[in-house]
């Protein structure tokens, strides 16, 4: 997809910029009111969590029928779950292959148009695809960020509203500025009267399970544990997944923390939890740990069962990924490992959150304006991160939380 991204992204780009150029110097759109907006997010559920201050703004100003969303397939489930936009406006693209995602992106941009969507918001860090769509839409108001200084991958001059992206503050506030910058005298850009930092807490979604759910999670726990056999649970996800390794916390300390938590709480469970294709790994993990207290979920739970598996536990340890932000719409408390990456931008927004650092002099290594690329392939960052810290964090939260509790690894491997 990157390299897609740039080989055919970037022409593409250029020739867009071009025509609207040209159709610029004798025909001058006016934006007109504003009735429905599109936001444009292709990827990264728990970045759609971060955006959901923006669109309940959204929501206020056209109300909830008029926000629609586009979103690649599989990446739909956290906006269900959300369920903040009807059902019906989220409008999806297809990921069963390279050839059916390109081709899918054209039935999407022939519905835009049709809804006669007026405004679009592009959440997508300097992705070019994104930046495409939003001209292609048709819409009259298109924002989106835009590199000023060269600083970010070029992408063009589609957006009618090029906002500056600004390192130095949360992406929550990034998406909220993106909104807000619907009003903004457009002749006076790069110059942004808003307010940067908005240090008032976000309130976020709550998921509640249904009976149905709870009975479904239940089930599958004793199936691994035996029935009445649950004790109690600690959340851990390990790896993100092999779209960006570096953030990945190895293995070999997950075996060793599941380790210690199971010597330690007798009366825990651990269970790892992942895609389908992160069954195998898990298996491996969970052979070694040689616990019949420690099982795998992987691939054997909905996104919807994984959501109710965070409302029934009170601990999750995970690195920098979109279970960190789900959890966030649970009562759980997550620690968050982060290493090429900062939490000073991407943890959650949570007070039950603790988020996990080395410090290190070359982190963070990967970010929005280096397209998330770095020469490092050895992640010291993460490596640093010891066993014995994050498991005496692990114990302080397991122990201040309700004595009833299970003891979840959830991995991405």
């Amino acid at each position: 997809m990157r390299r897609i991204d740039a080989w055919v992204g970037i022409p593409v780009c250029f020739f867009l910029t071009v025509i609207h150029k040209l159709v610029s110097k004798f025909h001058t759109a006016r934006p007109g009111q504003i009735r429905k907006i599109l936001f444009v997010k292709f990827a990264e559920q728990g970045a759609t969590v971060l955006a959901y201050p923006a669109i309940i703004k959204a929501i206020e100003k056209v109300g909830r029928e008029n926000i629609y969303f586009i979103v690649f397939e599989n990446n739909r489930h956290i906006l269900d779950v959300m369920d903040v936009v009807p059902s019906g406006n989220i409008i999806t693209v297809p990921t069963r292959g390279l050839f059916n995602t390109l081709i899918g992106f054209l039935p999407s941009i022939l519905r835009i148009r049709k809804e006669k969507i007026d405004t679009v918001l592009d959440f997508e860090f300097f992705a070019r695809v994104s930046a495409i769509i939003c001209y292609l839409s048709g819409a009259k108001r298109r924002i989106g960020l835009h590199s000023y200084t060269g600083a970010a991958g070029y992408r063009g001059n589609l957006m009618t509203h090029p906002i500056p992206y600004n390192n130095h503050i949360h992406t929550i506030d990034t998406y909220r500025i993106l909104f807000e910058s619907i009003d903004a005298p457009v002749q006076e850009l790069p110059a942004l009267a808003l307010q940067g930092r908005f240090e008032q807490a976000y309130d976020l979604p709550k998921f509640r399970p249904g009976p149905k759910d709870i009975k479904e999670v239940e089930e599958l726990l004793y199936g691994k544990f035996g029935q009445g056999k649950i004790g109690t649970v600690i959340i851990l996800n390990a790896n993100a997944s092999d779209l960006l390794p570096l953030r990945c916390w190895p293995r070999q300390n997950y075996i060793e923390l599941a380790r210690l938590l199971l010597d330690k709480y007798p009366q825990a469970n651990i269970v790892f939890t992942g895609a389908a294709d992160e069954a195998d790994p898990n298996e491996q993990i969970v052979s070694q740990v040689k616990s019949n207290r420690c099982a795998s979920l992987a691939g054997e739970t909905s996104f919807r069962q994984l959501m109710t598996l965070y409302t029934m536990v009170n601990v999750l340890v995970t690195n920098d990924s979109g279970p960190a932000h789900f959890a966030s719409l649970t009562s759980i408390y997550t620690i968050v490992l982060f290493g090429p990456e900062t939490p000073l931008l991407f943890a959650p927004k949570s007070p039950r959150t603790c988020a996990i650092d080395a410090g290190l002099a070359c982190s963070p290594c990967i970010s929005v304006l280096n397209g998330r690329r770095t020469k490092c392939r050895n992640n010291i960052c993460m490596k640093a991160i010891t066993v014995e810290q994050v498991f005496s964090e692990t114990c302080k939260i397991y122990e201040s939380s309700f004595p009833s509790l299970t003891i979840i690894v959830a991995t991405n491997t």
